[in-house]
């Protein structure tokens, strides 16, 4: 189908729920609303798109006009220029969407090999995501912490709050790895270790039915590193998911029934997380692009302090500013780039 077919196609189908809409007494209101109110900025692109199309159309017929040659060239190569931008912007709008990319996210950061200097880096990651999103304007909440006798994090979990933050970070899932000289390194020695990043969108009651009796729920006293977040009742609440074994804690909150609906949160996330991860298998099992797949395992990025550099193995960037990196300020610059990426992979496979 060509790509004025799709058009085409897109705003009939405007105008067939606007008529539905107005006309209808039985539609189903709602949902045609909603779906409608997606529409409207498209149809905007698109008759936008059209119109200088039919301007530059235009301004090439005057061309022929001795009287109007030198005005209607001006306007014809301005219009020659703006018109691959406009319609790569139009490709990009009929793009599919995923509805979660609005949603709210879990972050997990958790240490993997390198032992206490893992767990160092994974709390520098976990920094590095909450100064993210102070820059963006984001709420971030942490949930649970693991922490060790250095003030390094075995793991940690953390609610981030805010416009569009699942489609900012669910790039940032996989394997980070960190080649620097560890402060417990007397002799200078560069140390290779990682750390994986999961990033769930975050979801509602009606996105996943969780039956009661499938819970197993323990309470226990909130435990921290040098007696910090330490309770003296049992408010720390640990949920186990009985049918899939997923397993969520928190212990941030001193009231139990806070960190119960904190723990039910983080299980929703995972149980939601895995029911799309699996629609996505079933809709594209021959296409799992490495920037889009979120694959937990996969060596996604490289921070390497000596050099001051950080490198995205999956597109193959690489920047010298790791300081702004890790100050969350320098981030967008991958983030960008990985959004970037998986569009152009997706345009080709629509074309």
């Amino acid at each position: 189908m060509s790509l004025d077919e799709k058009l085409s196609r897109v705003l009939a189908r405007h105008d067939e729920l606007s008529d539905l809409l107005a006309h209808d007494p039985k539609a189903d209101i709602p949902r045609l609303s909603k779906e409608l109110a997606e529409l409207d900025p498209v149809v905007e692109q698109i008759r936008a798109f059209r119109k200088v199309q039919a301007d530059f159309a235009e301004a090439g017929a005057l061309m022929a006009d001795p009287e109007m040659k030198d005005l209607a060239e001006e306007e014809f190569h301005r219009l020659k220029k703006l018109i691959p931008e406009m319609e790569q912007a139009v490709r990009l709008a009929l793009l599919p969407k995923d509805e979660a990319d609005e949603r709210n996210a879990i972050l997990e950061v958790r240490a993997g090999t390198g032992g206490e200097e893992a767990a160092l880096f994974a709390a520098s990651l976990l920094r590095m995501y909450e100064r993210y999103a102070a820059v963006k304007g984001w709420r971030f909440e942490v949930m649970d912490v693991n922490e060790t006798g250095l003030g390094g994090y075995k793991e940690a979990v953390a609610q981030i709050s805010g416009r569009n933050v699942f489609g900012r970070l669910k790039y940032e899932s996989g394997v980070h790895r960190v080649q620097r000289v560890p402060e417990t390194e007397s002799g200078g020695r560069i140390h290779t270790s990682a750390a994986t990043v999961a990033v769930l969108p975050e979801a509602q009651d009606v996105d996943v039915q969780i039956n009661e009796n499938d819970l197993r729920i323990d309470t226990y006293r909130s435990q921290g590193a040098g007696g910090q977040h330490v309770n003296t009742t049992d408010s720390a609440v640990r949920i186990t998911h009985i049918p899939t074994g997923v397993v969520v804690a928190c212990q941030e909150e001193r009231s139990q029934i806070k960190n119960r609906a904190k723990a039910m949160a983080m299980l929703r996330a995972k149980l939601y997380d895995e029911q799309r991860r699996r629609l996505d298998d079933e809709r594209a099992a021959d296409r799992r692009s490495q920037v889009g797949s979120g694959d937990r395992s996969e060596r996604i990025r490289t921070y390497n302090f000596p050099q001051g550099r950080v490198t995205d193995h999956r597109i193959g960037l690489t920047s010298y500013t790791i300081e702004r990196v890790m100050q969350g300020d320098g981030l967008d610059e991958f983030v960008d780039a990985l959004t970037a990426e998986d569009q152009a992979s997706r345009l080709a496979e629509l074309d």
